[in-house]
């Protein structure tokens, strides 16, 4: 046998997962690549790994097998590049984040720190929808998850980070035509949501319940930048994190709607498993976080609270 350590870890990946879709974003590999990498494993062996029913991947006994002794030597090849930083003086490792898409605008400044201090910690972001990142923290599959809602059913320690503030914006020309007395303009407007079970579309519908506002017309889409994108296409008017929108609000393109309920104030959360055996790497980050959050907080989004 001739496997490599980077098809153990894209086939521990996919069983994972289950898709080989969801495992080539989270190994940042494009689609084609993984199915190569996974072909050429499954080459070495004579009995299947994983079989496909409908659309559906599974894992066979046998690929249950392989995955578990997989797993423990991608974990000591993980020991062995640790113990070599360790005789060295450095600390290393790996952390794995999982964030929704607003987070992306806010934990890169909470790592620039890090990573400049523990240049051989290596960092894996995986950008995705709030499904996504629940799950992958309830699976442990992850070290942490940024979150602006933290979920009733998971026991989770976290540190609070800043502030999520949600507005309502609409393009420059859009905003011109409402009523600047009350509003009541917004019930005729088309409103641009994101996907069922995202944090920012809960707040919106918040907002328009709250409102009594019925929506005409509403257009829905899975990332806050394609809701961005449409608002200044004018589109139409969504509930957004005001952490995104800086330049936007900065050059006029997009504008602010003072209206009743809103802003709506949210918290980030840097979320991790109860009871959690955190590795050195992750329990020096949560040690560095600590002690420089609230710095971090005043000097880069202090506009944006």
């Amino acid at each position: 046998m001739n496997y490599t350590l980077h098809q153990l870890k894209i086939f521990t990946t996919i069983v994972d997962f289950k898709s080989i879709t969801k495992a080539s974003e989270a190994l940042h590999l494009t689609q084609p690549a993984v199915s190569i990498q996974m072909k050429k494993f499954q080459d070495q062996f004579e009995i299947p790994l994983t079989e496909i029913i409908g659309r559906q991947l599974f894992i066979t006994d046998f690929g249950r097998h392989v995955y578990d002794i997989a797993h423990k030597i991608l974990q000591e090849s993980d020991k062995l590049k640790s113990t070599t930083s360790e005789f060295k003086g450095l600390l290393s490792g790996q952390l794995h984040f999982s964030i929704v898409s607003t987070a992306k605008y806010a934990l890169p400044y909470f790592l620039s720190g890090f990573v400049k201090e523990h240049p051989n910690v290596d960092i894996s972001i995986d950008v995705t929808n709030k499904g996504t990142v629940l799950n992958n923290l309830s699976n442990n599959l992850i070290d942490f998850a940024m979150i602006s809602i933290l979920p009733d059913q998971m026991k989770l320690k976290s540190i609070e980070l800043m502030q999520n503030r949600l507005v309502l914006v609409g393009a420059k020309d859009e905003v011109k035509k409402l009523d600047a007395a009350d509003n009541d303009d917004l019930s005729s407007k088309t409103f641009i949501f994101r996907e069922q079970g995202s944090a920012t579309r809960m707040a919106m519908e918040t907002f328009l319940k709250k409102r009594d506002l019925q929506t005409v017309r509403k257009i829905e889409l899975v990332s806050n930048e394609a809701v961005k994108q449409a608002v200044l296409a004018g589109l139409g008017f969504s509930v957004m994190p005001l952490i995104g929108l800086k330049n936007e609000l900065q050059n006029g393109s997009l504008q602010i709607v003072e209206t009743l309920g809103l802003p709506i104030n949210t918290q980030w959360h840097l979320a991790y498993l109860d009871g959690k055996v955190l590795s050195p790497a992750a329990q020096a980050f949560v040690d560095y976080l600590l002690g420089v959050k609230d710095s971090i907080i005043n000097k880069q989004f202090k506009r944006a609270l």
